[in-house]
């Protein structure tokens, strides 16, 4: 079958696809980030890119060879994080250029399986959705197959469960440095700006990675394993545990890939000189706006 994936980023589909054992005949990719595309195409040279999505009437593609529509339409309106405008933010208005292209696919081709995901929301917007769809989402936090508390609603018209618990903690995806929780803040496409102590302990956002003191005594506050003691938001300023840090780090590309369960290096491009070709930066903003690629495999297994 051929696939089109809608706002497809760095085309996390195309590898969750992989993973399932799904081998598209031709992969379709909607985007408009030039550097999204670059991660793609160094990654997938075949994949078609074609553009802005809210031009699709002018895309020359066979339309009842689509088996697969899959996409995440921009989710800042839903947010709770956000302002929470819902369909008043013209990012999150796009959700009605992915129904008119399903309506137009199941003209030709009623056959046709979809797949949606967006964030948790309020339930006047998840309602707007579903009746458009038909179908109602399902829940899925990527804590059970990834590192990262990354809550998400999935419509699709298949039927798919939840998937099994990986147990997976932050601290094995880390370089070094240790953590004092077990599984990350969702990571966004603003993470490149990094975080204070402030937000990460009364806001619980921007993930932030400890350095071991020098000549830390493991014995102590912080366990064998790596893991520091929970702290609670009340008292992290008076906790002892801030005693036996030298400091604080954000999340490293690799360790944010690691989070969406991509191999590592997935989002490096560099040329014959070592020269790197795409910025960190905008390594954290794709990411941000990435699927954790086990739970989209996880779905399409079931679609098998």
């Amino acid at each position: 079958m051929n696939v089109l994936s809608l706002f497809d980023g760095i085309s996390c589909a195309q590898v969750a696809l992989e993973r399932a054992g799904i081998t598209p005949h031709t992969y379709y990719a909607a985007e408009v980030d030039r550097y999204a595309i670059q991660i793609t195409q160094h990654n997938y040279p075949s994949t078609v890119q074609l553009g802005d999505v809210t031009r699709w009437r002018e895309w020359d593609i066979d339309w009842s060879s689509i088996g697969l529509l899959i996409g995440g339409s921009p989710c800042q309106g839903f947010s709770f994080s956000g302002k929470q405008l819902a369909f008043n933010d013209p990012r999150s208005r796009l959700f009605f250029v992915y129904v008119d292209i399903l309506n137009h696919i199941r003209r030709v081709n009623p056959d046709v399986k979809f797949l949606l995901e967006n964030v948790k929301m309020k339930k006047e917007s998840l309602d707007v959705i579903s009746k458009h769809l038909g179908v109602e989402p399902v829940f899925i936090n990527s804590s059970l197959l990834s590192a990262q508390n990354r809550q998400r609603l999935y419509w699709a018209n298949w039927s798919f469960g939840q998937p099994e618990d990986k147990g997976i903690v932050l601290a094995d995806i880390l370089e070094n440095g240790v953590t004092d929780r077990e599984k990350s803040f969702c990571i966004d496409a603003n993470y490149f700006k990094g975080g204070t102590l402030e937000q990460y302990f009364e806001k619980s956002r921007r993930q932030l990675i400890f350095q071991r003191s020098r000549g830390f005594n493991s014995g102590g506050f912080m366990a064998l394993d790596g893991k520091c003691p929970t702290l609670g938001s009340n008292s992290w300023e008076q906790n002892n545990f801030l005693a036996t840090v030298d400091g604080f780090r954000k999340l490293t590309p690799v360790e944010c890939e690691r989070l969406q369960t991509l191999n590592s290096g997935f989002t490096l491009i560099t040329n014959e000189d070592g020269k790197q070709l795409v910025s960190n930066t905008q390594r954290y903003k794709a990411l941000g706006n990435g699927f954790t690629v086990d739970v989209i495999a996880h779905i399409l297994r079931c679609m098998q």
